[in-house]
């Protein structure tokens, strides 16, 4: 009975650590994923001829370089070696966590990322990528029908195919074609997305930014009217510290002189300026010189006169 028990209790144990290993598993996402995939491509990416064509997005999902030439890409579940990846391609050697884009055209004449299949709009694309050996999947995805044009599917967040808590397969439509890039950009703000959400027309966007403009000019009349009256101000102190510069200067000079000295200055500066002039109001002044006789223009030494014998 103890052995029973025994055997009974191992292979509980082991059934539940298989269901777990298939679990982790089942929830594991591959080392190359198809990240996004394009079907149809009117106003999107451009190849390197110009053309527009669906395309496949590889992600490497792994730390290290990976380098996909010898793999396989097809549509056709039966025939998983359609498109081989040439090797000695350096451009197939994808960067830890990078990408790369492979053209669904049907034309791989073209180069190394052009496919030689294209993915019809009008029912499920079914892609897949396989090992060299075109018996190992590596990872695939099924495309619905009825694709809208220049609206990709793939993962939010790149390379993350499976949620980790119930294994969901999170392949959906996504809000913006990122080719050869991030699915995941940080491009988007929650508070202008909800703001957006609630005031679809921009009603309140438009209050608001009325407002903060008229806010913004009343606030610059007021400051612009308070500088005007510290300046008037500022030029009345400095009118009246010279004034009183100047008023302190003549009394300064005046001091200690007698108020009878003063007048009689000023009343003898008056009679002065009063006195000398020349033309002024029509009135002609002219003083007559009075001259000193002098000998030397007398005529009793003038050279004419006889000498006295």
């Amino acid at each position: 009975m103890m052995n029973m028990n025994k055997i009974s209790k191992y292979f509980a144990l082991f059934l539940i650590l298989t269901v777990f290993i298939s679990c982790s598993e089942r929830v594991k996402n591959p080392n190359l994923v198809i990240n996004e995939v394009l079907v149809i491509n009117e106003s999107n990416y451009v190849d390197n001829y110009g053309q527009r064509s669906g395309w496949i997005e590889i992600f490497n999902n792994t730390a290290k370089t990976q380098d996909i030439g010898g793999l396989f890409l097809t549509n056709d579940k039966s025939n998983p070696k359609k498109y081989p990846i040439p090797k000695g391609d350096v451009l197939t050697k994808i960067a830890p966590h990078h990408h790369v884009l492979f053209w669904a055209n049907n034309k791989p004449y073209q180069g190394t990322f052009y496919v030689s299949f294209e993915l019809n709009p009008n029912e499920e694309n079914y892609i897949a990528l396989y090992d060299e050996s075109g018996t190992k999947l590596i990872d695939e995805v099924v495309i619905p029908k009825g694709q809208l044009a220049d609206i990709s599917y793939g993962y939010e967040m790149d390379g993350v195919k499976y949620d980790k808590q119930e294994g969901n397969h999170l392949l959906t439509v996504l809000d913006k074609v990122t080719p050869s890039t991030n699915n995941y950009t940080l491009d988007k703000n929650e508070k202008v997305e909800r703001f957006r959400q609630n005031d679809k027309y921009g009603a309140s966007m438009t209050i608001t930014s009325m407002l903060v403009v008229f806010l913004a000019l009343i606030l610059l009349y007021l400051v612009f009217k308070l500088l005007g009256k510290f300046q008037v101000r500022l030029s009345n102190k400095r009118k009246n510290a010279v004034a009183a510069t100047e008023t302190r200067g003549v009394s300064q000079t005046t001091e200690g002189i007698p108020g009878e000295v003063l007048s009689a200055i000023f009343m003898a500066l008056h009679e002065e300026q009063e006195n000398v002039h020349d033309f002024e109001h029509t009135i002609l002044t002219i003083d007559k010189i009075s001259r000193n006789y002098s000998p030397w223009s007398s005529k009793i030494y003038g050279l004419r006169e006889l000498p006295r014998k």
